[in-house]
């Protein structure tokens, strides 16, 4: 990393890896899964019986299985509705956190465990050496309405992505525009591909500029692009980049991909694909070349 780079994007870029390295991050996920798919309510793994119904998820644990609830000792029948953040699950077993989310109409449980193969691993987040020159004036335009687009996934299944405006800003004398979100906070949030994404930088990434000005004007500052989740590990599904979202230019900024000690523990999936490998098919054609084509299960 450059020294040059100034103070409070150094300061970013250690909190950002301090988040993704931490005991319950990204790096930590070791699988998603769906209780709908096991009508017995056993699930490998995982001791309980896990049974989705209706609003939420109902857990029957017996004092054996070793898990608590609300950080006593679990022995009954549970009603579990989505947690909010896996650093503080309702259910645990050891020091593993159990994340009951919901995505469209269906529940799922994420196994957090802090001693992860992928957390040993770790060895920091390769980054693009800081340039003022990304760091760039954008306009943030609303539509009128919020649409909703479907996109596929890291998974090759498409999914809905809502978007509430485009972004503009301008590059070597052309104007770009990107499609966003807009997070509860008012920061906005969009998925982009450029010229790197596959061979010098991960096959997609995030961007999550500031809350627009009343005017709209946001600074759009390209070194603070991030890896998404599905970068660090591989049971989280992660939006490829809607149409017109990937950039015909080289962005050769912020994060590019992550770094491990050892390489069978660092994902590669589309690191070595070319650029279309944001499309649907290739999303597909990924899937099943990692994971023999089974059905697609992952967030």
């Amino acid at each position: 990393m450059s020294t040059h780079a100034p103070q409070e994007w150094r300061d970013w870029h250690a909190r950002r890896v301090a988040t993704v390295s931490g005991p319950y991050g990204p790096l930590t996920l070791t699988g998603t899964h769906w209780p709908a798919d096991h009508p017995d309510g056993r699930i490998e793994g995982l001791p309980g019986v896990w049974t989705e119904r209706g609003d939420g998820i109902v857990l029957r644990a017996a004092a054996g299985d070793g898990l608590t609830v609300d950080g006593e000792p679990a022995d009954g029948e549970f009603h579990l509705g989505q947690d909010g953040d896996p650093t503080a699950t309702r259910v645990a077993v050891g020091e593993r956190h159990l994340l009951v989310l919901r995505r469209e109409d269906r529940w799922a449980v994420r196994d957090y465990d802090p001693d992860a193969a992928a957390r040993r691993a770790f060895a920091g987040i390769e980054v693009y050496e800081y340039d003022e020159r990304w760091v760039l004036p954008g306009l943030f335009r609303p539509y009128a309405q919020g649409r909703t687009v479907r996109v596929p996934h890291a998974d090759g299944q498409r999914r809905g992505l809502g978007l509430a405006g485009e972004l503009a800003f301008t590059v070597a004398g052309d104007e770009h525009t990107l499609e966003v979100a807009v997070e509860g906070d008012g920061s906005l949030w969009a998925v982009l591909a450029d010229d790197t994404s596959g061979t010098d930088s991960y096959r997609f990434r995030f961007l999550r500029p500031p809350a627009p000005a009343e005017d709209g004007t946001v600074t759009v500052d390209f070194n603070r692009t991030l890896l998404p989740p599905c970068a660090f590990a591989d049971h989280f599904l992660c939006p490829f980049p809607p149409p017109g979202n990937t950039l015909p230019i080289a962005l050769r900024a912020g994060s590019g991909t992550e770094s491990s000690t050892d390489s069978s523990h660092r994902p590669t999936e589309g690191v070595s694909a070319a650029p279309a490998a944001v499309n649907e098919a290739a999303g597909a054609e990924c899937w099943g070349r990692r994971y023999g084509g089974r059905p697609a299960r992952h967030l």
